[in-house]
């Protein structure tokens, strides 16, 4: 029988309470001259983002009650930081969704959710609140993403008769996560988690007055509300990222010196180029968090910024675990682990049976403890993917199942492994793509592998990797990496060919874009190799293609 010591069962250390919105409240009094936002050129004060917050709360206070779902269509701008913090103030849920959320999923969100209010462009709205009542909001148009006109629309009454959907009571936002069935999830997280998580994150970075935080990550992207709210709590002020510096390396780095960035959240697809360059001189930046992806390398010894590898679904309240890379290097070689538990956290790795595997078992990775979201604005769903706590974990009595596959090490830190989910069947056999990324990955020449799934020509399904080589790899072919990632795979996982590109396509959340990445590639060329990737290429086929694919599609703009 295994000792309760030897599982896959590890506790963050105690946590601290901690307020949201009247920390921001507390600064304003303090320190009322104190930078709060700024945007290029245009800064405002802790005392001004209060009276906005003050103006815009005032303007909706009569049509926005506890408890309703407020749509926030809006861009990282003063007007986003306003509503936000005015949202909050009148007890409502903020819900962000972006400037630009897509009209049909937007319109999905109006009909399942049916949002109180949604603020943005009148001219994005949906019937929803298109012919209802609109206030226009009295923020400013400045900077390069702010819209010309923000209106607070209001919902107006379906053929159905249907009510707004309200949040759980203790709600303070809500994010939407992905559906299998395609249609998006809404998680209501509480004002205690985002308190208490914000709470640890000030500790972690010594974030306080004088510090800049960035404003980048998109905005229906969870790490946002982080960006956000843990600036404006610490007396810091938000710097608003370009958007151009958003997509490219190296003005990135250039704006983090110019605008005195000291501390930053990146998406790791989006990080992973920083670290692969030369790291900056003078740069005043000293902790940075990745996460939203599997990190592949640690951070290289010139790189003089304390670098924290995140990892934490929306459901447990942005973070959940995180491995921390002081400068200087002398990290071990691989891709980093996702770490341990961040305070009040609990975490498990469960087998089939949803017990507690012994440490060194690969399983699901199952969260419980302070961060845990209340759940799913769906009562059914929350009771698939919210269960009761196995017997032999302590001090939760619920977790959340994340579907993502992990090992507890020995000293109880966690390898992250892949997505359970993402498991496809070749020629009958399961294949882990994370597991044939890393076998691209073991290649020096190779400095990023994503592998995806499509239907074969024959039936059944093939695997396709896109490969990122490494800037010093030389002249290099799709088939010379099949025939490097053999030994390391079963016949069924090397894939039917592997293209070689510049770059990879990201979504509005910085995420690498999988389905855009296979849009790209139809039409590209003649497929080539066996169904399943079995046999090797026949000369003067697609998998000894030398070009790139170039045409990849631009990241999408959140």
């Amino acid at each position: 029988m295994t000792d309760h010591q030897d599982l896959s069962i590890a506790y963050g250390r105690p946590h601290h309470d901690g307020a949201v919105l009247d920390l921001f409240t507390t600064w304003a009094h303090r320190t009322p001259d104190a930078p709060a936002l700024i945007d290029g050129e245009r800064s405002w004060s802790y005392a001004e983002l209060d009276r906005l917050a003050t103006d815009v709360a005032d303007r909706i206070a009569g049509r926005v009650r506890p408890g309703d779902l407020v749509g926030l269509c809006l861009g990282h701008s003063v007007a986003l930081v306003a509503a936000t913090l005015a949202v909050a103030r009148l007890g409502a849920v903020h819900l962000p969704l972006g400037p630009r959320p897509g009209e049909r999923r937007l319109q999905a969100v109006a009909e399942q959710l049916r949002p109180a209010c949604l603020i943005g462009d009148p001219a994005l709205l949906p019937p929803t609140h298109r012919d209802g009542a609109q206030l226009p909001l009295p923020v400013p148009a400045e900077g390069a993403n702010a819209a010309a006109t923000v209106v607070a629309a209001f919902a107006v009454a379906g053929p159905d008769g249907a009510e707004p959907v309200r949040a759980p009571t203790g709600t303070h936002y809500a994010v939407l996560t992905s559906g299998s069935t395609g249609t998006p999830k809404a998680v209501a997280v509480g004002e205690s988690s985002l308190g208490a998580m914000l709470h640890w994150y000030r500790e972690l970075t010594g974030l306080g007055p004088g510090d800049r935080h960035s404003l980048l990550i998109g905005v229906s992207f969870d790490p946002h509300l982080k960006e956000l709210w843990a600036a404006l709590t610490a007396g810091a002020a938000l710097s608003v990222a370009p958007e151009a510096v958003r997509w490219d390396p190296a003005a990135l780095t250039d704006w983090w010196r110019e605008a005195g960035i000291t501390v930053a959240v990146l998406p790791t697809p989006l990080a992973e180029p920083v670290l692969d360059r030369p790291w900056p001189e003078g740069t005043p930046l000293r902790h940075l968090t990745i996460g939203g992806d599997r990190l592949r390398r640690a951070p290289g010894p010139d790189v003089t910024v304390t670098v924290h590898n995140a990892y934490g679904p929306a459901e447990a309240t942005v973070v959940t675990t995180v491995h921390t890379m002081p400068p200087g290097g002398g990290h071990d070689a691989g891709p980093p682990p996702i770490g341990l538990p961040v305070p009040g956290a609990v975490v498990l790795v469960a087998g089939p049976d949803g017990r507690p595997v012994p440490r060194g078992q690969a399983g699901e990775l199952l969260v419980g403890g302070r961060g845990l979201a209340i759940g799913y604005l769906d009562a059914e769903l929350t009771a698939r993917r919210f269960v009761g706590a196995p017997d032999a974990v302590e001090g939760t009595d619920r977790v959340y199942r994340t579907g993502d596959r992990v090992l507890m090490r020995p000293d109880g830190v966690l390898e992250f492994l892949g997505r359970l989910d993402d498991q496809v069947k070749v020629s009958g056999v399961r294949i882990e793509p994370a597991e044939v990324e890393a076998a691209f990955e073991r290649d020096p020449r190779v400095r990023r592998a994503v592998v995806a799934a499509r239907p074969a020509p024959a039936g059944g399904v093939q695997l396709l990797a896109f490969v990122q080589p490494a800037a010093d790899a030389g002249p290099l072919t799709g088939a010379e990496l099949l025939d490097e990632v053999r030994p390391w795979l079963p016949e069924q996982a090397v894939p039917a060919l592997a293209r070689l590109v510049d770059a990879f396509p990201l979504d509005a959340n910085g995420k690498v874009d999988r389905a855009a990445l296979l849009a790209a590639d139809h039409g590209a060329g003649p497929d080539a190799g066996a169904p399943g990737g079995a046999g090797r290429r026949r000369p003067g086929r697609d998998a000894g293609r030398t070009d790139r694919a170039a045409a990849l599609p631009r990241p999408a703009r959140p």
